[in-house]
């Protein structure tokens, strides 16, 4: 097998992130029949096929699985060379992906999203709200914040802080159907999750609220709960960490009503060196220590 040029690694690590060649094209500036032709280049160089060409993108085989593992470890090392050799002046930039529950992505990553900006220009970050599971071993994402500690793979996880669920209706409903009793829940009407579509133990509460509770809104997006609840459709279970700061929602039996999970903050072992997933995990940190007393 000949050596092989940094620039083609670079551009398959483009074409499996994006998981198209004009999306890598469009992030590199070239054109579509070069990426192709490149990759073409390369496989022939491997002497491997390394990806599966579709109507619907490209996928990885199995050989480009083991070329991105070890093409994101020299990825690493280039990188912190960089950083080393070219001192604290050297600019971040590229695309991060990050996949967070829906929650934590839009009710606290998205209005911080611009303190990132402004520390880190070059730097994309690609948010994706994931109300079910994620694959850091897949490629999914470069991080993301999981309800559960993995246990496989070749990821590196760390808890990154507890939060709190409560129950919680509109001003408007507790008006026309208020005062609400912890014995009577089921009395009321319920917004919660599609059960059928629940991968996640760790969502799985709502009998810990009331066993006989009555869903008559359900639906993936615990923003289209919250969204439910505030407009006066009954009861939710809510974050505190979103629902404390909207006017419309009161916080119902806090004494008796209370949820606990976790956050963790994971990444794959290849890229933990990479600049810009240290940036975006250094942003995430600064961000839930300074919103702390929300959870």
């Amino acid at each position: 097998m000949s050596t092989l040029d940094w620039d083609d690694l670079r551009l398959f690590l483009a074409v499996a992130r994006a998981g198209r060649m004009a999306g890598a094209g469009r992030r590199l500036g070239m054109d579509h029949s070069t990426v192709a032709r490149r990759l073409t280049r390369l496989e022939a160089m491997v002497g491997s096929r390394l990806l599966d060409r579709g109507p619907r993108g490209v996928q990885l085989t199995e050989a480009g699985q083991k070329l991105v593992d070890h093409a994101e470890r020299i990825e690493g090392e280039v990188a912190a060379a960089t950083a080393t050799l070219g001192g604290s002046d050297a600019r971040i930039s590229g695309a991060v992906r990050l996949a967070t529950p829906e929650a934590f992505g839009t009710y606290l990553v998205a209005p911080y999203a611009h303190r990132l900006h402004q520390a880190h220009p070059d730097l994309r970050l690609e948010l994706a709200p994931e109300p079910q599971l994620v694959s850091l071993a897949n490629r999914d994402a470069d991080v993301a914040i999981l309800l559960n500690r993995p246990t496989s793979g070749p990821i590196v996880a760390r808890h990154l802080i507890d939060y709190r669920l409560g129950l919680y209706a509109s001003r408007s409903y507790l008006n026309a159907h208020g005062p609400i009793h912890a014995d009577r829940l089921s009395d009321h009407p319920f917004a919660w999750y599609i059960d059928a579509r629940i991968d996640i133990p760790e969502l799985r509460f709502l009998s810990e609220v009331s066993a006989d509770a009555v869903p008559v809104f359900r639906s993936t997006s615990i923003a289209a709960q919250h969204a439910a609840v505030a407009g006066g459709l009954g009861l939710g279970v809510l974050h505190l960490f979103a629902a404390e700061d909207d006017p419309n929602l009161v916080r119902l039996l806090p004494e008796t009503v209370e949820i606990r999970r976790s956050y963790w903050l994971a990444i794959h072992a290849d890229q933990q060196r990479l600049p810009r997933v240290r940036a975006v995990v250094d942003f995430l940190h600064a961000m839930v220590e300074e919103a702390r007393r929300r959870f």
